[in-house]
C-alpha cells in the first residue's frame, strides 16, 4: 500500500464486532456508526477482528466485511488519518499469510498477531515462535505487530529478549503488551527506541535502537486501559485498549494531561478509568457491549455461545460505571 497510514502516538480500540440481537447477521450500519464514533472521540487508530471483535465466531468473508465496512466508514467520515489494523492469526505460517493477504485486500493496513498455540508445548518456545513471526512477517503485505496477550493462547508469554529478536525483522513494527508487564515494555520500548508521545513527563532515552533496519517507528502498546498512564511512564508509544469502546475521551484525556505535563491529574483520570475498567474486564465482551447498549443506544449482544447479560446485570454495570460515565460525556470530542 502506497499510501499507507503511519501508527501514532495516542489511543486506539479493538474494535467490537455489532449482530443483529435476532438473526446475529453482522449489524454493519452499527459497525460503521461505531468506528467514527471513536473516530471523533479522538482514537487515532482502530483494531478490527481484535480479541473484542469475536473474529474466532466470524467466517472469513465476515472478517473482510468488517475491515471493508470500518475502513469505508472513517474514509467516508474524514477520517481517512486512522488507520484500520486487524487481527490476522492462524495457526499455520501458510495460513497467517493467507490471512494477512486477504485483510490487505479489505483495506487494513496493518496486522495484529498472536502466536500460534493450539500446540502449545510444540510452538511454544523461543525458536519456533521465531520463526513464526519472521516467517509471517516475510511473506505478509501488512506490516505486523506482535500481540502478547498469555491469556488467549495456553500461557505462552514472549519475554523481552525473544520481541526484540522478532522485532529486528523490517516487517515487524510493533507489540501490543496485553500480558501487562511494564517492565517488559520499557526494557522493549528502550531497545528499540519506540515512537513516544511529546510530553514534558516522557522519560528521556537516547537512540541506541538494537534495530537493524526498520520501515517505520517502532510502536509499543499497553494492552489495557488499566495501565495508560503506566504504559506512558515506561516509555511506551500509545494504548489499545477494548475499554476505549466504551470510555474513548475518558483514555484521550490521560494523553492529553500526559502531553500537558499535569501528572497529578492524569493519576486522577487513571484511578477513575482503572475502576470503571476493572468493571467491564469481569464482565468481558457481554459487559461491554452492555454498557454501549446502555450509555449510547446500540451494542446489542455477542454471538452465541458467548452470554447474554441479564437486563438487571446490564443495568448492574452501567451504575458501576456511571462516575467514569460522567466525565465523559463533559469531555468534547475532537471532531
Amino acid at each position: 500500500m502506497a499510501s499507507r497510514t503511519p501508527l501514532r502516538p495516542g489511543v486506539y480500540a479493538p474494535t467490537m464486532t455489532f449482530f443483529n440481537p435476532d438473526t446475529e447477521e453482522l449489524d454493519t450500519p452499527t459497525i460503521r456508526r461505531h468506528a467514527v464514533r471513536l473516530a471523533k472521540a479522538g482514537l487515532v487508530g482502530l483494531v478490527t477482528m481484535g480479541s473484542n471483535g469475536e473474529a474466532v465466531h466470524l467466517t472469513r468473508e465476515e472478517r473482510k466485511t468488517v475491515i471493508r465496512e470500518t475502513r469505508s466508514a472513517l474514509v467516508e467520515a474524514g477520517f481517512s488519518n486512522v488507520p484500520v489494523i486487524t487481527g490476522a492469526s492462524e495457526q499455520s505460517i501458510r495460513g497467517t499469510i493467507d490471512l494477512c493477504k486477504e485483510s490487505a485486500e479489505a483495506g487494513a493496513e496493518y496486522a495484529l498477531i498472536v502466536p500460534p498455540s493450539y500446540y502449545r508445548y510444540a510452538v511454544g518456545n523461543d525458536e519456533t515462535l521465531y520463526e513464526y513471526f519472521t516467517a509471517v512477517a516475510d511473506g505478509s503485505p501488512l506490516p505486523v505487530i506482535l500481540y502478547n496477550y498469555p491469556g488467549a493462547v495456553s500461557g505462552i508469554d514472549m519475554d523481552s529478549d525473544l520481541i526484540i529478536r522478532i522485532s529486528q525483522h523490517p516487517n515487524i513494527v510493533g507489540t501490543k503488551f496485553t500480558c501487562a508487564n511494564t517492565g517488559k515494555l520499557t526494557r522493549v520500548a528502550t531497545a528499540l527506541n519506540a515512537v513516544t508521545p511529546e510530553s514534558p513527563l516522557a522519560p528521556k532515552r537516547k537512540n541506541v535502537s538494537t534495530k537493524k533496519t526498520e520501515n517505520h517507528p517502532y510502536v509499543a502498546f499497553g494492552g489495557i486501559a488499566d495501565f495508560s498512564l503506566q504504559t506512558l511512564a515506561s516509555g511506551g508509544s500509545a494504548i489499545l485498549a477494548g475499554g476505549a469502546n466504551v470510555l474513548p475521551r475518558l483514555c484521550v484525556q490521560i494523553f492529553n494531561l500526559w502531553s500537558a505535563g499535569r501528572f497529578t491529574e492524569a493519576m486522577e483520570t487513571q484511578q477513575l478509568l482503572s475502576s470503571a475498567d476493572w468493571v467491564l474486564t469481569k464482565t468481558a465482551i457481554p459487559g461491554t457491549k452492555g454498557a454501549i447498549q446502555s450509555y449510547y443506544g446500540y451494542g446489542g449482544y455477542p454471538r452465541r455461545p458467548l452470554g447474554r447479560l441479564s437486563e438487571a446485570k446490564t443495568q448492574e454495570v452501567a451504575d458501576k460505571i456511571k462516575e467514569a460515565m460522567e466525565v465523559e460525556r463533559s469531555l468534547p470530542d475532537i471532531a
